[in-house]
């Protein structure tokens, strides 16, 4: 059982004829990537999903679809999951799911959404974490495909809390958007960015740092206008990663800030391409150099009939467009020779390496086998190469 996080949060902002959807058109969206999983809308907010003889990791991996797919809609999901023989009494089964899901609604403050007493005094704490430097970027690699050197590296943030140890953004960038704190977490993301991207150069290592940025963010002139101060005032090499579905809430001022980012060299990417709306329509407007395409089509790429045939024909259309391509969850040798000989131009996933922070991907760096394909890999490219070239 899925169930919206933050129901009266999107009640507000969609309207009663928008929020009464959520479930239908989230289904509607997800099944043509979740294969033999049967999805039935529950009322406004639940959705009942059944996947049986699938295996624990299996079915994680289709949780985790679904996640994403909801939040590239920007909806936050909680599960509760129930297990039992193909001769179980389905009832029980449901009565099981609803007591998963109780337990989850109620889970510790981290995990709880945006307005429940919890996630208040949660944004508090943020805001103190933010003056007071208990946050820290950890950065995975984009390595690129062909020369299997690292061209690049994704920020991403994390929270080292005093008591809680170490947050992961899924638990608390709900709470920052929720409590208007994303501007200034972003900020604190970009400056942190810069000075580790001017940091790395001066040690020999001057890759492009890429940040994410909220969609919440994209139509506002004034934190567009002070990026560009802090960007300006620097020589600094920087990316900003943006969904399609963010630009989707104010096209013009998403697109024209975006523009301004381009203009003073920041390069711009299209973040998991492919797990929510994607519109050709907004896709030729937007000043992108990358396009990155979502984990969902890469984790079954060597296993699938249709996933390479997507993956495929969005690296074709993205050259199209003059952008480079850029396969995420990448985590097999297989799956990186096959993208390969498919024409991709970048990867990043566990494959090369997980989110480090910044002494450990220097130390990354200064391996040399790091660079290099392995045996394994060349192996793989050679019999991928000729099966692919064959069909």
């Amino acid at each position: 059982m899925a169930e919206v996080a933050d129901f009266a949060g999107l009640r507000r902002r969609l309207g009663r004829a928008g929020s009464s959807r959520i479930a239908s058109d989230l289904v509607d969206a997800s099944a043509p990537y979740l294969p033999g999983v049967t999805m039935i809308p529950v009322g406004r907010e639940r959705i009942e999903l059944d996947f049986g003889g699938t295996s624990p990791r299996a079915a994680d991996d289709i949780l985790d679809r679904l996640r994403r797919i909801a939040a590239g809609r920007e909806i936050v999901l909680r599960f509760g999951t129930a297990i039992g023989s193909a001769q179980a009494d389905e009832v029980r089964l449901a009565e099981q799911a609803e007591a998963a899901l109780d337990r989850a609604r109620g889970a510790n403050a981290a995990g709880d959404p945006p307005g429940t007493p919890d996630a208040i005094a949660l944004g508090a704490e943020l805001a103190r974490a933010i003056d007071e430097n208990e946050l820290v970027l950890f950065y995975q690699p984009k390595v690129h495909a062909r020369r299997q050197e690292i061209d690049s590296a994704e920020a991403l943030i994390r929270w080292q809390h005093p008591v809680r140890g170490l947050i992961p953004p899924g638990d608390f960038i709900p709470v920052a958007e929720a409590g208007d704190l994303i501007d200034r977490l972003t900020l604190w993301t970009i400056e942190r960015a810069i000075a580790d991207q001017l940091a790395l150069r001066a040690m020999g290592h001057d890759l492009r740092i890429f940040v994410n940025i909220s969609g919440r963010l994209l139509g506002d002139t004034l934190f567009a206008a002070r990026v560009c101060d802090i960007v300006g005032a620097t020589d600094a090499k920087l990316g900003f990663e943006v969904t399609e579905t963010s630009v989707i809430r104010d096209p013009a001022s998403a697109i024209a800030n975006l523009q301004r980012f381009a203009d003073i060299g920041v390069c711009i990417a299209i973040d998991d391409y492919g797990a929510g709306l994607s519109s050709l329509a907004y896709l030729k407007q937007l000043p992108a150099r990358e396009l990155k395409i979502d984990k969902l089509f890469i984790t079954q790429l060597t296993s699938s009939n249709r996933d390479p045939l997507i993956v495929r024909s969005t690296i074709d259309l993205a050259h199209a467009l003059d952008m480079e391509v850029v396969a995420e969850g990448v985590e097999t040798h297989a799956a990186l020779a096959l993208l390969t000989v498919m024409g991709c131009d970048m990867v990043q996933g566990f494959l090369i390496s997980r989110p480090v922070p910044r002494d450990a991907l220097v130390a990354f760096l200064r391996e040399d086998g790091n660079r290099r394909a392995s045996m394994e890999t060349r192996l793989s490219f050679s019999r991928l190469a000729s099966a692919w070239k064959r069909a």
